[in-house]
């Protein structure tokens, strides 16, 4: 299932390319497609390139920061976007951190517990601690929400909380950080991990080992659950590339970046 949803993935930015080109002629446009935690910034970032470049155009796509690669890989994606380290395989790929971003464990707002230990967040995704009276909170069962495999959201928790250890397979798998935070938002008894700079007042996020999720903590080094967001290319970024990754790097993208919650 999970490479059937990719190729369809590569299908849909493949189409993409062709619309937006006109199926060939001089380019008009970039595609920029992977991590959907990325997608939001990008997007935003998009529309305001455009307003600096009339008639050239950045179309952006989802699917996860592996099919973003993927898609650079192939030629199908002009930009990836990534919310995971590169792999040892992908080195090779052209790289740049865009923004740092805090990994935020969201639970409901209902929900007395206020503080857990990355220890205690690893036993609750391992199925290890599976009721919120083990934690001093109410007798509920826990209800685990994790994205899908392939998400960079999901490879940095894995690899900032769970080490060695996998994820239930009991766990409810979303697809996106508006997903995870919705169904949280709706369920008392939930847990779910996303990214910090799409908090808002309809979940709660907790204190990790008693530091606060900020940005403010984030940025002087507190707090420890925070990934890079990376835009990735097969090759060293040449004409729209270069130019759409000039402008986010810039000081009006870091300005956009910084606005919109995340840490240039």
């Amino acid at each position: 299932m999970k490479k059937i949803t990719a190729i369809l993935s590569l299908i849909m930015i493949s189409a993409l390319i062709s619309a937006c080109n006109g199926g060939g002629g001089s380019r008009t446009s970039i595609v920029v497609a992977g991590s959907t935690s990325v997608q939001p910034y990008a997007e935003f970032l998009a529309e305001e390139y455009e307003k600096l470049y009339p008639g050239q155009h950045a179309e952006i796509s989802g699917g996860g920061s592996s099919v973003g690669i993927n898609a650079v890989e192939s030629g199908v994606a002009d930009i990836g976007m990534s919310s995971r380290s590169l792999k040892d395989y992908e080195l090779d790929f052209w790289s740049t951190v865009i923004a740092k971003d805090g990994l935020a464990i969201i639970i409901n707002p209902g929900n007395p517990i206020t503080n857990l230990t990355r220890e205690q967040i690893c036993a609750i995704y391992s199925a290890e601690i599976t009721n919120w009276s083990e934690l001093g909170g109410e007798d509920r069962k826990i209800h685990v929400m994790a994205r899908e495999e392939g998400s960079g959201t999901r490879s940095q928790f894995a690899e900032l909380v769970m080490g060695n250890i996998r994820i239930t397979p009991k766990a409810i798998v979303q697809n996106s950080n508006g997903a995870i935070k919705q169904l949280v938002a709706s369920d008392l008894s939930s847990i779910g991990f996303i990214s910090l700079g799409v908090v808002d007042e309809t979940v709660k996020a907790i204190e990790i080992d008693g530091v606060p999720a900020s940005i403010a903590n984030v940025r002087n080094g507190t707090y420890a659950l925070y990934r890079s967001f990376l835009f990735i290319t097969k090759e060293k970024p040449e004409g729209m590339t270069k130019d759409f990754i000039d402008f986010v790097l810039s000081d009006a993208g870091k300005e956009l970046l910084i606005n919109e919650g995340l840490i240039p």
